[in-house]
């Protein structure tokens, strides 16, 4: 406990960006074959540091099996809520779930380079207290640490829907569960919320059986995975609206509200349109006491010959772009959408949020393309979880979407890579040829946290002035 709020809780986003600029990324690394065990690799993200762009501190768990895929703080800058705030906590410990083991691992990093296990949560404990299983995204809200999962109970994760479970922020006991009444939720990928409006937004993927074992064509032709998102009363914790997105809109993965709590209305990203392959970015908003929802931007599929296309897109003679993440710049003026499966990373101006404007891409990566890191490396896979500084100067990304599904999509492999790129004042992206990580053989890489904070951790709860 500390006798003063930590000083990387900013009251608006606004005044987070101009905080000290990080010098550390904290990176999952996953084993595939689950040969070996998950890790956090702590990267060296200082131009003037001679381990630039270096693994200088790893923290190896103690299972096999994991997967680690999202994962978040133990508080961030909504501690600061005027209601219900717990302000003198640190942002001290990460929260890494595994999405297969549905083990939560607390770590450490007050010492970043001496950064360790704290607690362990194992699985039963997951399941005794919510019924929930395949732990998934991180976001800490200002009375405990909200989690959401993939799966229900059962071996299979189906006996019921997956929801959002409560952990305690500072014992990191498990609460329980979040819904008392989901309405037409049955599904779940991510979440966030606007903490002063008092309503939360959540969106869906699929069940462990659409997932776990690589994707299954049938369903997505079927319009069978996720396709709605969902308004919550955030307190009374009861779903409030539904939008239904259309059954050719396969896969609304990730929420992206205004960081300024003023603004009502954020983003979601949708990896593909069943009948023309297309990605697109979607823009949610709320009017006379009701939420909308519009289609802002779309990406058009690549076409490619089926002699380098993988096994499983042969037969439609182009490559999709697979839009499988997005992140919102403090500002709320930049927008970027990395497509993974053309190998680009895209940035959008969304001062005017219903018209995104294309004004920064760069090529690394994809599944046809292969294009080459600007140092020479080779950076297989594309550009997947991306991260940005909370100045909006620079932008770091991984490669690995989930092991299974890398495989299908890329079956020559996916090696761990995080690159950077610069971002310019008024748009523009140019990959730093002078940042490349070197990975342990055998892992693949996924979400990156920043020092103090980035783009897709923090919830403010006033008003940028």
């Amino acid at each position: 406990m500390n006798l003063r709020p930590d000083p990387t809780f900013h009251a608006s986003a606004k005044l987070a960006m101009k905080a000290p600029v990080e010098t550390l990324a904290y990176t999952l690394l996953l084993s595939p074959d689950a040969s070996q065990p998950d890790a956090l690799a702590i990267i060296d993200v200082d131009p003037k540091s001679k381990d630039y762009g270096q693994i200088v501190h790893t923290v190896v768990m103690p299972n096999k099996g994991d997967e680690f895929h999202h994962f978040g703080w133990n508080a961030c800058s909504s501690a600061l809520s005027p209601l219900t705030g717990h302000a003198f906590l640190e942002r001290r410990y990460l929260i890494i779930p595994g999405i297969r083991s549905s083990r939560i691992y607390i770590i450490d990093v007050k010492e970043p380079l001496k950064a360790k296990i704290h607690k362990i949560i194992e699985p039963e404990e997951l399941f005794a207290k919510t019924g929930y299983s395949r732990p998934h995204t991180i976001h800490c809200g200002p009375e405990g640490i909200y989690v959401s999962t993939l799966g229900g109970g059962g071996k299979d994760g189906t006996d019921g829907p997956p929801g959002i479970f409560i952990m305690d922020c500072e014992t990191f006991d498990i609460i329980g569960r979040y819904e008392m009444d989901r309405g037409a939720q049955d599904k779940h990928y991510d979440f966030w919320w606007n903490l002063p409006r008092d309503y939360m937004v959540s969106s869906e993927w699929g069940l462990p059986p659409q997932y776990e074992n690589g994707i299954v064509a049938e369903d997505l032709m079927g319009g069978k995975y996720g396709h709605k998102i969902h308004f919550w009363d955030l307190r009374g914790r009861k779903n409030i609206q539904t939008l239904d997105l259309g059954e050719n809109h396969q896969m609304a993965l990730e929420i992206r509200p205004a960081h300024d709590p003023v603004k009502e209305y954020g983003f979601l990203g949708v990896v593909i349109d069943n009948t023309n392959l297309e990605g697109s970015i979607w823009t949610w908003w709320r009017e006379d006491g009701k939420f909308h929802i519009r289609k802002t931007a779309t990406i058009p599929p690549e076409p490619a010959d089926a002699d380098d296309l993988p096994e499983l897109l042969k037969g439609f003679g182009a490559v999709p772009p697979l839009v499988t993440d997005i992140d919102l710049s403090l500002d709320d003026r930049f927008l970027y959408v990395a497509c993974w499966g053309t190998g680009e990373m895209r940035q959008y101006d969304v001062s005017d949020p219903m018209e995104p404007k294309l004004v920064g891409s760069v090529h690394i990566g994809g599944i046809v393309r292969k294009a080459d890191h600007p140092s020479g490396n080779t950076y297989k896979g594309g550009p997947q979880m991306v991260e940005v500084s909370r100045d909006g100067k620079r932008v770091y990304w991984t490669n690995s979407l989930y092991s299974t599904w890398d495989d299908q999509f890329y079956p020559d492999g996916v090696p761990a890579a995080m690159v950077k790129a610069d971002a310019g004042k008024d748009g523009g992206l140019t990959l730093d040829k002078k940042f490349w990580t070197k990975f342990p053989d055998g892992y693949r890489s996924h979400q990156i946290r920043l020092e103090g904070g980035d783009c897709s951790t923090d919830s403010f709860c006033y008003p940028s002035v």
